[in-house]
């Protein structure tokens, strides 16, 4: 072979090298934070206001595993709450999130099954609105 063949020969695997990269990196699953994250940051400033009203609160919730399969809210003004909601995120695998809703009581706790949930860490979001305003508490917790 002379050198124009090699040449020629390096172009081809090269393009094929290059084109086998590509089809790898978009059959790649990407996982953003959410599926809606541009409209999430979009309301980012609404999320900041809700993290200074709970800064000023004297006693915020308190989330914890109380078993295996036990998830504990406590918060001792569970009456006051006019809409509250519990968000389990798995920043690993969105798949694996799960929503439970908060109901008022009178009870300072509340518990909330994580039954058949993969076990790891997850970030627990408590939001809530109270006399009128909103509030978000984020802990993580591992099942």
């Amino acid at each position: 072979m002379t050198w124009g063949k090699y040449i020629i020969l390096a172009y081809i695997l090269f393009g094929a090298f290059i084109a086998t990269l590509v089809g790898v990196c978009i059959n790649q699953d990407v996982n953003l934070v959410s599926g809606e994250y541009y409209k999430e940051e979009l309301a980012f400033q609404q999320q900041i206001d809700r993290i200074s009203q709970t800064a000023m609160l004297t006693e915020t919730p308190v989330i914890e595993t109380e078993n295996e399969t036990l998830l504990k809210v406590t918060y001792a003004h569970f009456e006051n709450v006019e809409d509250a909601r519990l968000q389990l995120f798995r920043p690993s695998d969105p798949g694996m999130d799960k929503n439970f809703q908060v109901l008022k009581s009178q009870e300072d706790r509340q518990y909330f099954s994580t039954d058949g949930m993969t076990k790891g860490m997850y970030r627990a979001r408590f939001l809530w609105t109270m006399n009128g305003q909103n509030f978000f508490v984020e802990q993580v917790i591992h099942l």
